[in-house]
């Protein structure tokens, strides 16, 4: 009997031990083909730096030129020439930018032209907070793994000649200057410029600092410029020549375009080298203090455990049971990629560049960058609201200290600078939708302030282009802007749908009904003879001749951006019920929403119809259309390998689509505290609420869902049957359970 006993307690200890974590469902491959422009490379949870791996840059790979949006991403999966492993980068774009500081160990003779050194690579492993291969022209093993301020980098050499290059030439920004100084022979420091993200701004570069750190010191070092290299020695300075510095002798410093540095090693048995880089975009002192705060007493394992633990921590705040393994794998990727933008600007020291500027500033909270923020008001920042809200708090104050420095709320904001990318005027409509669901911890009269005057404010508005023939006509003509006009209003109409439900939480009556009359102006540009939008001409003539399918696959159009009438007209979930007004009721609504599906104009990859499978859900009895063809989409754009994602994953918002979806609620209208409801993937998903927001400790949301139980039959909240499919952010929170009995 006892033995029977000991045999049971160790079979169900080694279940445990084997019990699989969120973490290790993570496959960070997914994304990383289709021009889903993720990479990857190793990142803390929103972490400044990551280490990724660099093949976009060869002779072997795709001809850049063909297809910018190669140019997003350090690293696509079919590309095989690999030319080191940039430290800074961005997730899921669809512009190119940074990409830059690439670190890469070779053997043999020094060689410092890219296109010489690179080489193949095999063996690869992605896993969260951590990356692998091995560069098969060296024989050389890389592992790679990451903090939140500092890369850090194990390289495996076997015995005899060794380098480690660090190219400040290469990158995906368009900006190419830099300076590089060898301090010591385990210590190199340098800046680099970087900007003109979507190759827009030039004159706003900006630098970003780093430290390398190396833990065995280098037998000769050096600098190379053209690829030109100088050994290391100190330096005479005989004066300047224009921006380039005049240098007698050798030197171990080195200033200009295409510059890098070596440490050069000679081994006399394998031997392994630790590298670290630490980077701020203050300057290279904090840089310093980065590495040696997060970095200095911890080995390259130590700092891999916490990062693992650390990420499953997040992505433990949900766990799901049940449902298919691989439909696991695609929830937790998702969750992961919407917890890497917006990332973290600030120091260790809580210092920051000011917007413009670039003075430093201070903050205590985490100043967050990277606000891609035309993509990511639809869903994902709904998602940090519900699920992870300190971080969403943190991210409006960041909104604000934006508004602060530069006296606009953001739009695109990368790094402290403005890119002004896409159209729109989106932060607004972030704000008040973290505030209505109960996240009130910033100054809200100031953002109240702010967004009001992004809404009225006609000269001088970096936000609202247009915004004269807005308030005057109701809408932007085609002689306001040559892209766009319909689409850019539709825009403006959710930003001040957005404020008018804020003014009227903060009894702002007058401001109330004053936005929500202009919330839905987009009315006078729908063409019954259509049934879609249209664009109008400045003397209010409809633009002809006019054919609603043109503009689709980013093709320019002078009513609508990156799209066309069939995936902009439903863009209006503030206004559904007018919509469906004035195409003549129930019926006809649903009818030419599914026309949209049918006729081939859905886009999966684009944010205008990313609410469109939802929407059936407004008309009574034709529910199952919703849950059908969100069930369809996941299975067809959402899959585990490297083509995984419908696009570019636009820094997290289709992730978290598929997050929101596959949890069988939807955020479907911005600035709004309902959700829609569809058919969740998993038999049981526990949501562990942050008590300091919502007061209850956990949401357990259960089906029977099943191959043959996919439609739902019955919903249940805190155990009482609920009507329709909409329910409140509030009664989501403090319900325990929602419950979903599910048929054929």
């Amino acid at each position: 009997m006892q033995y029977k006993i000991l045999l049971l307690v160790a079979v169900f200890s080694t279940g445990l031990f084997a019990q699989k974590k969120p973490v290790d469902y993570v496959n960070p491959f997914i994304g990383t083909s289709n021009f889903g422009t993720t990479n990857p490379g190793p990142i803390a949870v929103r972490g400044m730096v990551s280490v990724s791996p660099f093949n976009v840059a060869g002779p072997k790979n795709m001809p850049l030129e063909k297809d910018s949006r190669w140019l997003s991403t350090p690293y696509v999966h079919e590309n095989t020439f690999l030319t080191g492993f940039s430290h800074v980068n961005l997730s899921g774009v669809g512009c190119p930018e940074l990409g830059v500081i690439l670190a890469m160990p070779t053997t043999g003779a020094l060689e410092v032209d890219h296109l010489k050194y690179g080489t193949s690579y095999s063996n690869e492993v992605s896993k969260v907070g951590y990356y692998s291969n091995t560069l098969d022209n060296y024989d050389i093993k890389v592992e790679a793994t990451a903090t939140t301020r500092v890369g850090v980098s194990k390289y495996f050499f076997p015995k005899g000649d060794a380098n480690i290059l660090i190219n400040l030439g290469l990158g995906l920004t368009n900006e190419q200057g830099a300076s590089v100084k060898v301090v010591s022979p385990t210590e190199i420091e340098g800046v680099r410029s970087v900007g003109s993200f979507c190759y827009y701004k030039p004159e706003e570069a900006y630098p970003v600092y780093f430290v390398a750190q190396f833990s065995k010191p280098a037998d000769e070092f050096g600098v190379w410029k053209k690829p030109t290299t100088y050994k290391g020695a100190e330096a005479e300075w005989m004066g300047y020549n224009g921006k380039e510095r005049i240098m007698k002798g050798f030197t171990k410093e080195v200033v200009g375009d295409s510059i890098g540095t070596y440490m050069r090693y000679n081994f006399s048995e394998p031997t392994v080298v630790e590298m670290k880089i630490g980077v701020s975009y203050v300057s290279i002192e904090n840089a310093r203090e980065n590495l040696e705060k997060e970095t200095a007493t911890q080995s390259f394992d130590q700092i891999l455990v916490e990062a693992k633990e650390n990420w499953n921590n997040y992505l433990s705040k949900i766990e799901v049971e049940g449902g298919l393994e691989e439909d696991k794998v695609k929830f937790y990727t998702a969750l992961y990629h919407t917890l890497i933008h917006p990332n973290t600007l600030n120091d260790f020291n809580g210092e920051y560049p000011k917007m413009k500027t670039r003075e430093t500033l201070r903050t205590d909270d985490t100043r967050y960058t990277v606000f891609s923020l035309w993509d990511t008001y639809r869903n994902l920042h709904q998602l940090m609201s519900l699920i992870y809200p300190s971080q969403q708090s943190d991210m409006v104050k960041s909104m604000l200290q934006i508004y602060d420095e530069s006296g606009w709320l953001p739009k695109w904001e990368l790094n402290a600078t403005e890119t002004t990318t896409m159209v729109g005027d989106p932060a607004g409509i972030i704000i008040a939708d973290t505030y209505l669901k109960g996240i009130t911890d910033f100054n809200v009269e100031k953002a109240y302030t702010a967004m009001v005057k992004s809404a009225d404010q006609i000269e001088g508005n970096p936000l609202r282009p247009g915004l004269k023939d807005y308030i005057e006509k109701g809408y932007l003509t085609t002689k306001t802007t040559n892209s766009g006009s319909v689409s850019t209003t539709q825009e403006y109409n959710i930003s001040d749908y957005a404020i008018a439900q804020l003014a009227k939480a903060l009894g702002k009556k007058s401001d109330y009904k004053r936005f929500s009359k202009r919330s839905i102006s987009y009315r006078k540009l729908f063409d019954k003879e259509y049934n879609l939008l249209r664009p109008k001409n400045d003397d209010g003539s409809w633009l002809t001749p006019y054919n609603p399918a043109s503009g689709a696959n980013f093709e320019k159009n002078l009513g609508f951006i990156e799209g066309n009438a069939w995936q902009y007209t439903f863009m209006v979930t503030h206004d559904v019920k007018g919509l469906m007004k004035l195409m003549g009721g129930p019926k006809p609504f649903v009818n030419r929403l599914q026309d949209v599906f049918d006729k081939g104009q859905y886009d999966m990859a684009n944010e205008p119809d990313i609410a469109y499978p939802f929407l059936f859900n407004y008309v009574k009895g034709e529910e199952k259309r919703s849950q059908k063809m969100v069930s369809e989409l996941l299975k067809t754009y959402f899959k585990n390998s490297p083509d995984g994602l419908p696009g570019n994953d636009d820094t997290g918002t289709m992730s978290a689509w598929a997050v929101f979806s596959m949890m069988g609620i939807y955020p479907v209208n911005p600035a709004n505290t309902t959700y829609t409801i569809t058919s969740p993937k998993f038999n049981k998903i526990t949501i562990h609420l942050d008590p300091e927001y919502y007061g209850e400790e956990k949401l357990v949301i259960t089906s029977n869902v099943s191959e043959e139980n996919q439609f739902i039959k019955e919903i249940k909240v805190q155990g009482k049957s609920h009507n329709g499919y909409f329910i409140e952010h509030q009664e989501l929170v403090k319900a325990k359970s929602l419950e979903f009995l599910l048929e054929e």
